[in-house]
């Protein structure tokens, strides 16, 4: 694996904490029922296996994090839940929304996995985004979203095996077309859960401007080279 984890959530640099000698095992922290909503959460609705691994499944956009106990303590591990972007300068990791409460309990949960062995795929560094390119559609794309979705939309990107249900392919034509580009926008911006599909897709509404995302729309029909349903209008930007 490619030594990217500067870029990612638990970042080796970042990981300065003392290993928690003496963390409390997950069944003395939570409870059974607590257990049960966080494994829950994590499968239906949290889109932290879309780019994490656990239990040796999930992506490996980002670190796994089985064994994160013996990398990171409470508070750092409960501040990149709530503003991984402060907490790790540079990060690709968006926040994913939830209530304080249920971070702190997902926190405990994540810091009691155990150690397994390290996945067999290769993981592939982003490119950087360069300076100019905050507003160019086909940069942001390569940079947030090819890894799933393919270089060239096709829904064949390097961690697309690790995820359980294909990526959409947004350079088919027929399948876009029938997108309005609202419906594009607001699932960059809030992920696949809210518009109940996978919830693997990450919500970059707290990461990335109104601007970038219409960039990014503007990419996928690029890709595609096709427009929205005429009945759902011109395509103006919002």
């Amino acid at each position: 694996m490619k030594p990217i984890f500067a870029l990612f959530l638990f970042a080796a640099a970042a990981l300065q904490a003392t290993p928690l000698k003496a963390q409390e095992s997950v069944e003395a922290s939570l409870t059974a029922v607590e257990i049960v909503r966080i494994e829950r959460a994590l499968e239906r609705r949290f889109s932290c296996v879309g780019c994490h691994r656990i239990d040796g499944t999930g992506g490996l956009i980002g670190p796994v994090l089985d064994g994160l106990g013996e990398r990171a303590d409470f508070a750092y591990t409960v501040d990149v839940l709530r503003d991984p972007a402060r907490t790790i300068p540079g990060t690709l990791m968006p926040h994913q929304p939830m209530p304080e409460r249920e971070s702190r309990r997902l926190a405990v949960y994540l810091l009691g996995l155990p150690e397994r062995p390290p996945p067999t795929g290769t993981a592939e560094a982003p490119p950087v985004l360069e300076p100019g390119a905050e507003v160019d559609g086909a940069a942001l794309y390569a940079r947030h979203c090819a890894a799933c979705h393919g270089e060239t939309g096709s829904g064949n990107g390097w961690n697309a095996s690790n995820l359980p249900v294909t990526p959409t392919a947004h350079a088919d034509p027929t399948l876009m077309s029938e997108r309005p580009d609202d419906t594009l926008y607001d699932g960059i911006a809030v992920g696949g859960f809210v518009l109940d599909k996978s919830n693997r897709m990450p919500a970059f509404g707290a990461m990335l401007s109104s601007t970038q995302i219409r960039a990014l729309v503007g990419h996928i029909r690029e890709l595609c080279d096709c427009s929205q349903p005429a009945w759902a209008g011109s395509g103006e930007a919002r």
